[in-house]
């Protein structure tokens, strides 16, 4: 009998429904021994599975894996391997199973056994191949070669048949391993082949394969945008409200906007570069343009250090940065702009510092120097003589930040020793803007936390004078005003949260600490003027009012001024009683007023606070004589007979006492005139416009921001003002009304990258209201699916995807400093909201069943093998008491039965959107995603859908860290 084509006979078979198999018995002798009943019962099973469908089940696939197995590693043997690459050409394009899970994962392994064998065979006919040619006989065994890598290309060209090897991978790590190996050495073999077609083929098939276990983690990335609001507006709300946050939390926040949004890594930086410059342009002259300097030479290069970490390689970074700065130098104008604000060259300080923290090469420096020199050539020449002695700002930040250092180390020093050196650094640190430019470079360094420190500790030390003189009294005196100063200063400039340490039990609190958390007004916080603390031992009180009343000034020798500043509230509260009692006349009260603050401001400065908390409580006609004494103390002093650094030392005060009394005097309609220090000291004050509705107002400035595409630093604390007033569901709520109005896709795109930047003032909490209450409202509510229609939609769910990640990724993290100082009045408690039993009913829940169709139509369907809710949440153990988690949860239940209800609208179709922008915003491996909240049982929904039923959906949806999660996905994919 000749040689009968197996697959030909297999196919006749098929198509005769033939099932006598006595033909396969026939051809026993073509096929070595271990392998012959192997392929005959693989042959019977194909043509039972003729009997019942086109497709081969995995039992076909098993009997082709036993037969490869047996000891069929002879591959000299060409019949018997052609016959076996006849089977598999006729189903490796086209596996399927509609069985139990284990079965497919059992397919899996079958595959990637499959896949071993063959490129094994391919390698062996390869290496024939070339031994023939070496030998110089003829290439007859080409045919036997390519056969090899048609089956790989067919098999490999599916990518179901990938997502199935990334399965079996997971499943069996070492046969990964083998599979790596034998790709290694068919390319080492390949590599001397001089049949190019065949080389190439042989690559491609390498490349998938390689392909496979980084197919979820390829994201196109955005060629044809430029700008990029979010990354804009992200830098701009660090630099205008969290110039002390970390730059860790920063980075992370920047990598996942740039995965999210596919940002390829030049126009990445050049935004972040972008945003710097307009921060900086468009800052209030004063201490916020010290802090946008040091915020951008100081801070900035330190992030895009460790976004340097984040990237595949240093080499291609600094091809990347170099890039962006490439890019940067074509926007002329805004560099231009940029050294007319700085007084300098901008573009020189930024490469510089680049070059030093190893972002860009010296060559590169060089020729972006070159360019950006004869640009300048032609830009409109500065007014010489009216900038000529003004030093830059980023040259004296950038000398500023080594300073710190060095003051720092010298606050270590025993004070004890030597407080007349320490006074002389101090005072040299008050003298024109030295103070706010060493504090901008120490914020801007993450050292600010570290100096408040150093100068409570000075504080403290000069509480007490034991026997003195009166110069050391004076000396001390001075310490403890200066710093007592300094902190309150820092306080109102970067918030009490960089003042106060972390709560140790036992340890005693420091004066400072305990005066500025229960004395010091501050923006939202409302003080009790008959608290404890302003009521203290009634003897020290009366002999502080005896001697601000009799004594033609203060005494300083064993003064102890904690004691002072903590009396001077009673004190003050007497000598308005007398005052007002008429026991005093005005000329008395101009005489101790001037002595509270002769000597130490940090008296005036105490007076004051205890003076704006008991003008709050006191009604219009009552206020007169408390404020008059706020003005006698706001003032300074005309007299020679003041301590060292008096001046320098009212500059500060005056500061202080401005933003303490802001409040109050807005709301008593009182003007004080508070000593000019030549700047605006306080820039973004009083934004919101009178005796219009804070709604108005919200719906108007996001309007603008809309129009121009950007959000300015402006913007951002109106945005800010609005969420303090409003709260944060009312914030968020009426925003998300504003972008379901849109209607153009262009603009709900811009909006939703805006609103995600905005949200960013209080992420935590805006995420909990989006998922937890706005989404479960608009998809359990009928009458308002329309308004879930494309396009506002689709940018919806977007946002609230990105909302969702970006808080999971951090919510373990610390909260920024903006964040941390809101109250939390106005949201509900969500373990109430979400009871942890399961089987009790939620609010959303009931939400569910309270829709006018039965409540069992948006239930998961009851036949189910596994629980409905079980999710791969609940196998890592994830905490449920978390808010955020419970959130989650519930809203990818209510996924599931969005998707497994018979009614169809907006609604469906907004969840669809949702999970494709899951799956598009994923990270590879990203075990602990939101998507572990997901049901299993919605994977099996979900692939009905006709947009998610792919491989790589499948995949990306489900935690294949888990063997459930593998099963599930196996299932899943197998039956596409």
């Amino acid at each position: 009998m000749k040689v009968v084509n197996l697959k030909q006979a297999i196919l006749q078979a098929w198509k005769e429904r033939w099932s006598d198999y006595q033909w396969a018995i026939n051809m026993k002798k073509f096929f070595p021994k271990g392998a012959t009943w192997d392929i005959l019962n693989l042959a019977e099973a194909l043509l039972e599975q003729a009997m019942i469908g086109p497709s081969p089940n995995p039992l076909i696939l098993s009997y082709l894996k036993y037969a490869i197995s047996s000891q069929f590693d002879d591959f000299s043997r060409d019949l018997c391997v052609q016959a076996l690459l006849d089977i598999m050409d006729m189903f490796c394009d086209r596996l399927s199973c509609h069985g139990k899970a284990e079965e497919c994962i059992g397919l899996c392994r079958a595959l990637l056994s499959a896949l071993h064998w063959l490129l094994r065979c391919t390698a062996a006919s390869a290496e024939r191949l070339q031994e023939r040619l070496e030998a110089g006989a003829p290439a007859a065994g080409e045919k036997q070669l390519a056969m090899c890598l048609q089956r790989l290309e067919k098999t490999l060209g599916s990518t179901k048949n990938r997502a199935l090897l990334h399965i079996a991978k997971l499943e069996e790590a070492s046969s990964w391993t083998a599979i790596e190996h034998s790709l290694l050495k068919l390319g080492e073999i390949l590599a001397n082949l001089s049949n190019a077609q065949l080389r190439s083929q042989a690559e491609q098939c390498g490349t998938l394969i390689r392909s496979i276990p980084t197919m979820l983690s390829v994201h196109s990335e955005q060629p044809n945008k430029t700008g990029f609001p979010t990354v804009h507006a992200l830098v701009l709300l660090e630099g205008t409200m969290n110039l002390t946050g970390e730059t860790q939390p920063l980075v992370e926040q920047l990598m996942m906007v740039k995965r999210m949004q596919h940002i390829p890594t030049p126009l990445f930086v050049l935004e972040i570069w972008k945003a710097c410059l307009v921060g900086l342009i468009e800052s209030p002259e004063g201490t916020e343009e010290l802090k946008w300097t040091a915020f951008t030479f100081l801070k900035i290069p330190q992030v895009l250090v460790k976004l340097k970490k984040y990237s595949h390689g240093d080499k291609d970074f600094t091809e990347d940065v170099n890039c962006a700065f490439e890019f940067l130098l074509k926007l002329t104008p805004l560099l231009d702009k940029a050294d007319q604000r700085c007084n300098c060259d901008f573009t020189d300080f930024l490469l510089q510092e680049s070059r030093k923290q190893g972002l860009l090469s010296e060559a590169s420096v060089n020729n972006l120097m070159a360019k950006r020199a004869a640009d300048r050539e032609h830009a409109p020449q500065q007014k010489s003589g009216e900038n000529a002695n003004i030093q830059p700002n980023p040259g004296l930040i950038l000398r500023a930040e080594p300073t710190v250092t060095n003051i720092l180390k010298t606050m270590d020093a025993d004070h004890s020793k030597s407080p007349e050196g320490l006074l002389g650094v101090l005072g040299h640190m008050l003298s024109g803007k030295s103070l706010d430019l060493l504090l901008a470079a120490a914020a801007a360094t993450g050292k600010l936390k570290s100096f408040a420190r150093k100068f409570i500790n000075l504080n403290e030390f000069t509480t007490h004078g034991s026997e003195e003189s009166t110069k050391s009294a004076s000396v001390r005196a001075l310490l403890f005003d200066i710093s007592f100063l300094m902190l309150c200063h820092v306080a109102q400039t970067y918030g009490s949260e960089v003042i106060l340490s972390e709560s140790s039990t036992g340890a005693e609190v420091p004066f400072f600490e305990t005066w500025i958390q229960t004395c010091m007004p501050e923006e939202g916080k409302i003080l009790n003027p008959d608290h404890p603390c302003f009521r203290p031992d009634s003897t020290k009180v009366e002999s502080l009012v005896a001697l601000l009343n009799n004594s033609s000034e203060m005494k300083l020798v064993q003064m102890n001024w904690h004691e002072a500043c903590l009396s001077i509230s009673a004190a003050i509260l007497e000598i308005l009683n007398a005052w007002e009692n008429g026991v005093l006349a005005f000329e008395s009260i101009q005489k101790i007023t001037d002595n509270i603050k002769g000597k130490v401001c940090s008296l005036a400065v105490c007076a004051v606070a205890w003076l704006v908390a008991h003008v709050r409580m006191l009604g219009l006609d009552e206020r007169e004589k408390s404020l008059q004494m706020i003005r006698q103390l706001a003032g300074p002093l005309y007299s020679e007979n003041t301590l060292q650094f008096y001046n320098e030392r009212v500059v500060i005060m005056s500061s202080i006492l401005e933003h303490m009394c802001a409040d109050v005097l807005q709301q008593t309609a009182t003007q004080i005139k508070f000593p000019s220090t030549g700047m605006d000291t306080m820039p973004y004050w009083n934004l919101l416009p009178p005796k219009r509705p804070i709604k108005e107002v919200l719906t108007d400035i996001f309007a603008k921001v809309l129009e121009k595409g950007w959000v300015d630093s402006r913007s951002i604390h109106i945005f800010d003002t609005l969420l303090h007033m409003g709260g944060v569901y009312w914030f968020c709520n009426n925003l998300i009304k504003e972008l379901l109005k849109e209607t153009r896709k262009e603009h709900t795109l811009r909006a939703v990258e805006l609103l995600y930047s905005i949200f960013y003032l209080d992420m935590q909490q805006v995420t909990l209201v989006l998922l937890g209450h706005i989404l479960p409202g608009l998809l359990t509510d009928s009458s308002k699916w329309h308004s879930l229609m494309d396009p506002p939609g689709s940018a919806l769910a977007k946002l609230a995807v990105w909302c969702a990640l970006s808080s999971y990724s951090s919510h373990k993290g610390q909260a920024s400093s903006h964040q941390k100082k809101r109250h939390r009045e106005d949201i509900e408690d969500y373990i109430s909201l979400f009871p942890l039993d399961d089987m009790q009913p939620s609010k959303l829940m009931r939400l569910l069943s309270s829709n006018e169709e039965d409540a069992n139509i948006l239930s998961s369907p009851a036949d189910r093998s596994m629980s409905s809710s079980l999710s791969a949440s609940q196998l890592h153990t994830v905490n449920m008491r978390d808010p955020l988690n419970r959130v989650l949860a519930n809203l990818f239940l209510l996924i599931s039965s969005v998707l497994g209800s018979r009614t169809a609208g907006p609604h469906t179709q907004f969840v669809q959107w949702f999970m494709e922008e899951c799956v598009d915003c994923l990270e590879q491996g990203s075990r602990g995603s939101i998507l572990q909240f997901m049901p299993f049982t919605t994977v099996s929904e979900l692939v009905k859908v006709s947009a998610m039923s792919s491989p790589k959906v499948v995949l990306a949806i489900t935690d294949l860290s888990l063997p459930l999660g593998r099963q599930v996905a196996a299932k899943a994919i197998a039956a596409l």
